[in-house]
């Protein structure tokens, strides 16, 4: 379980002014899960796995012990809608964690767990089992968190120790957003109403885990609702896709 402290003090950003109030926090000795979403709003299919990623947290599967994390792709943007929060690179993404595992076509919705492609959400939910058996083991990494937030603006300080070595070992920092909803006019799911949550909006890295200090400006769009913005952080191995460790946290007014 990560300790988490909001205090008020004064750290030193590269990127700028610091705000009045920041936030900390440390993963602790517990290894949580690294939860990947591959979707579309132009994909018929996908509105069930966004609900069943959604629904998480009211099942007790919190950021303590999974991070979720939604891309949206845009390979589906010319069939008809083009999904607001999709971007190239997420698509990039997902190509390079399909070749990594071997698999030759990508497809939506796609689920990757640890680096993995996880498939039995569709008819046996063992995702409890599988994230209780990654809580038991040792992380990979620790990582330290600070948040510093403005108005428009968002500052992240990481400071990443590996406990062991791996190969390809990689940093990353994700703004993602929760409570979004879109009402589609076209395409596979024309006259619905689809409801997301762990969209990201920018994914950073990878940055060299031998770095002192990660530090990241996240410029927030006024379309944005700050308190529905969260930070997740994780340490993955661009060779194998083992996830060493991760974290999020929320903004922090």
């Amino acid at each position: 379980m990560k300790t988490v402290v909001c205090i008020a003090l004064t750290l030193m950003f590269a990127a700028g002014p610091v705000a009045a109030t920041p936030c900390v926090a440390d993963s602790g000795a517990q290894r949580v899960t690294l939860l990947e979403l591959y979707t579309s709003e132009g994909c018929n299919s996908c509105p069930p796995a966004d609900r069943w990623a959604s629904s998480l947290p009211a099942r007790g599967l919190g950021p303590d012990q999974v991070v979720t994390l939604a891309y949206h792709v845009d390979y589906w943007n010319d069939l008809g809608w083009e999904d607001p929060f999709a971007q190239t690179r997420f698509t990039e993404r997902q190509q390079f964690a399909n070749a990594r595992i071997g698999n030759r076509t990508i497809y939506t919705p796609q689920f990757m767990l640890d680096g993995q492609d996880y498939r039995q959400w569709r008819s046996h939910d063992g995702i409890r089992q599988r994230i209780a058996s990654a809580d038991d083991e040792q992380p990979g990494a620790d990582i330290k968190l600070a948040l510093d937030s403005a108005t428009d603006v968002l500052d992240v300080d990481a400071r990443v120790t590996l406990r062991r070595a791996s190969d390809g070992a990689s940093v990353f920092v994700a703004l993602y957003e929760n409570k979004l909803a879109s009402q589609v006019t076209a395409g596979e799911n024309a006259g619905k109403r689809l409801e997301h949550d762990f969209v990201v909006r920018e994914l950073a890295g990878p940055f060299d885990v031998d770095t002192a200090a990660i530090r990241h400006r996240f410029r927030v769009s006024q379309a944005w609702k700050p308190r529905n913005l969260a930070v997740a952080v994780f340490v993955q191995s661009a060779v194998t896709g083992e996830v060493l460790q991760a974290m999020a946290l929320p903004w922090c007014d």
